[in-house]
């Protein structure tokens, strides 16, 4: 193995010269990502930021293999983003929880053991076990409609860390939430993130959910895409009094100056 190939094993992705265009050569063509460098950290939480339709969710599901870059590459735990699919090293969470009505807690969180071929008893010990680390034992029967939206996403967090993914893909799971639950929701995934040493790749329309939740936040540009700012953030102990430190403020505006630039950047642009 080369050096350049054992720094890529000792991320958990990197991504490399990677453009998206949907349609090329057709009516309706659309570059989404231009030119996509990004490194993300093993045991990490890297959130990606950016206006809408700049290309957050395209990358997160290019990285997950969902779709097939133009050009470029991307390399998940040392290997093919295709390998590290069909290996089944990450869990997705989304918006929506998806859920299944006609199924309980439990059985919607055994589902992805279901389908790789795990024993009953084995699928149901761990989804007790992956329950009782979102705090939601006490629901194992109950169905979806029975749950807050908060809990949804609980049980959608459980579902997709039942199988131990090295890798967590997020797509704004707490956007639909009020914002006493979203941040109760930021404070429960820190908890299940320091417990089991997953890295989280998570997109975000909030600047100060960015913040809380990362040790990296990336700064995208307007369509096509790019990486406008890489952000540390260093807050100690994330809990909530970690949302009033200066350190907090200090860091938010610092994404949103970041923002801004692509944004002032991108009109400049468009004037010329």
């Amino acid at each position: 193995m080369t050096v350049s190939e054992t720094e890529v094993a000792a991320d958990a992705v990197a991504v490399s010269a990677l453009s998206k265009v949907f349609n090329a050569g057709r009516p309706g063509e659309v570059a989404a990502l231009a030119d996509i460098d990004l490194i993300v950290p093993r045991g990490g939480f890297t959130s990606l930021i950016g206006p809408s339709g700049c290309g957050k969710s395209t990358l997160l599901r290019l990285v997950a293999a969902l779709t097939q870059p133009t050009s470029g590459g991307v390399r998940v735990l040392g290997k093919s983003a295709e390998s590290a699919r069909r290996d089944q090293d990450y869990g997705m969470a989304f918006q929506q929880a998806g859920l299944f009505d006609w199924r309980t807690v439990a059985r919607n969180v055994e589902l992805p053991l279901e389908l790789m071929g795990w024993d009953r008893r084995a699928r149901r010990d761990r989804a007790a076990e992956m329950l009782e680390l979102v705090r939601l034992s006490e629901f194992a029967g109950h169905r979806p409609a029975q749950l807050s939206g908060g809990m949804q996403q609980r049980v959608a967090i459980a579902r997709a860390l039942s199988f131990e993914p090295t890798l967590l893909l997020m797509d704004e799971p707490f956007g639909a939430l009020d914002e006493m639950t979203r941040e109760h929701m930021q404070n429960e995934l820190l908890r299940i993130w320091s417990a089991t040493q997953t890295t989280v790749l998570f997109v975000t329309h909030s600047i100060p959910e960015a913040v809380f939740l990362s040790s990296q936040v990336v700064v995208m540009s307007p369509r096509p895409g790019r990486i406008a700012a890489r952000i540390t953030v260093d807050l100690g102990e994330r809990d909530d009094d970690a949302r009033e430190d200066e350190r907090f403020f200090a860091t938010i505006t610092e994404v949103r100056e970041a923002l801004r630039a692509v944004e002032a950047d991108d009109g400049a642009g468009g004037a010329a």
